[in-house]
């Protein structure tokens, strides 16, 4: 097939749709907080089930949290790291058993000479893609959300602030990318 990326987008879409149909539209970097949050309540306990608090049985989460970034949305994200087996936390592990198989099925991409190309390689590619994705993770929770919030699932519900970021990201990435193939 010439154009496999026509494939990957409806694939990619029926996933979305699927996702929003049957759950929720799809984000995945909360759930980083939710595993930091975690060893967070493991070291310190700041997480409490409301239905032991008089004044708080009311709360829809059923938790309550003494940090201000757990207890937002009504406790929300305190209870996602108090019950780690949600809809979330499936995603995001999905997420790496999909990579590796990909991987698996994939293999390794050749050049012309039926090698792996030089650049591909080494120590220093893999510490600049941990930066970045460091980078784009800190950005993505300091925005309040992921690329895959934003972007793809924000698009699907014609949120304004999705097609913003879809467009900003765009002016940036590929200049960024057209750079990098320079070099």
């Amino acid at each position: 097939m010439k154009n496999k990326w026509i494939l990957g987008a409806i694939i990619l879409g029926l996933s979305f749709f699927v996702a929003i149909l049957f759950a929720k539209p799809i984000g995945v970097s909360t759930q980083f907080s939710v595993i930091s949050g975690k060893i967070h309540q493991i070291v310190h306990d700041t997480i409490s089930e409301t239905a032991l608090i008089e004044e708080d049985s009311t709360r829809d989460s059923g938790y309550r949290s003494s940090n201000a970034y757990y207890d937002k949305s009504d406790g929300k994200i305190a209870k996602a790291i108090m019950n780690l087996n949600n809809y979330g936390m499936l995603f995001f592990i999905s997420i790496f058993i999909g990579a590796f198989l990909g991987k698996l099925t994939m293999g390794k991409k050749l050049n012309a000479n039926n090698e792996i190309p030089k650049e591909k390689l080494g120590s220093k590619r893999i510490f600049r893609s941990l930066i970045s994705g460091a980078l784009l993770l800190f950005g993505a929770r300091f925005a309040g959300g992921c690329t895959s919030g934003h972007m793809m699932s924000g698009m699907m519900q014609s949120s304004v602030s999705g097609f913003i970021f879809a467009a900003v990201v765009f002016m940036v990435a590929i200049p960024v990318a057209i750079g990098g193939e320079t070099r």
